[in-house]
């Protein structure tokens, strides 16, 4: 798929799970706890914990009756530690070109600021990215226009690209403001696997794409 990008032009992303799988972010928080708990004989106790998770069980629940640690510490931990996370394949590529041609890429996640700001950082983006809206900062989540129109006022009068993951709520309010909309399909890793759920066409972006390999940037 061809995007043809001048100064006028605006990508804009998503975040989890469509620039990386947050299953990792997940994964690396797990890491983090049993570490703390644990020290280095972590393994056995993450290894538990993400099968517990994966089993639909209230990991937290359980840490905190096991360790002498409270849920709301546990959760201090899972949001604020530093994680290991990694770019999907080419989308750093993409960026550098994006930006080459004079164009800006924002990103729109919903989430609290620390923890946003914390995974853009581990992905070397924040150097490259020109506009940031987080749920907590503006406080509206998507669908809302609002988090789209921050974007529009940021920049006026462009061209506005959104590339996303989530049916549910990515959609509706891009499309209807004009935007040109784009999926990235689930690549059976994503926390939100309900998307057989919102097939109605407020929901439906406008092109799907399998990977970011099959981006050309024109």
């Amino acid at each position: 798929m061809d995007i043809k990008i001048n100064s006028s032009t605006v990508i804009v992303f998503d975040l989890d799970d469509t620039l990386y799988n947050e299953i990792e972010y997940l994964k690396s928080a797990y890491k983090e706890i049993a570490m703390k708990l644990e020290g280095n004989y972590w393994m056995p106790l993450y290894a538990r914990i993400f099968s517990l998770y994966r089993s639909n069980e209230n990991v937290f629940e359980f840490l905190s009756k096991t360790y002498e640690i409270s849920v709301k510490d546990l959760i201090d931990l899972y949001r604020n530690h530093k994680p290991n996370i990694s770019l999907f394949d080419n989308v750093l590529t993409i960026i550098e070109q994006i930006k080459a041609k004079k164009g800006k890429v924002c990103i729109i996640t919903d989430g609290r600021k620390t923890t946003q700001l914390n995974k853009i950082t581990s992905l070397n983006l924040s150097n490259v990215i020109n506009e940031v809206v987080i749920s907590e900062e503006i406080g509206t989540e998507k669908p809302c226009q609002e988090n789209y129109l921050a974007i529009e006022k940021k920049f006026k009068d462009c061209n506005y690209y959104y590339i996303a993951d989530n049916l549910k709520k990515d959609f509706i309010a891009p499309n209807k403001l004009g935007w040109n909309t784009i999926a990235l399909l689930d690549n059976g890793l994503n926390i939100h696997s309900n998307s057989h759920l919102f097939n109605e066409e407020k929901y439906m972006p406008q092109k799907f794409i399998s990977s970011y390999n099959e981006v050309k940037i024109v």
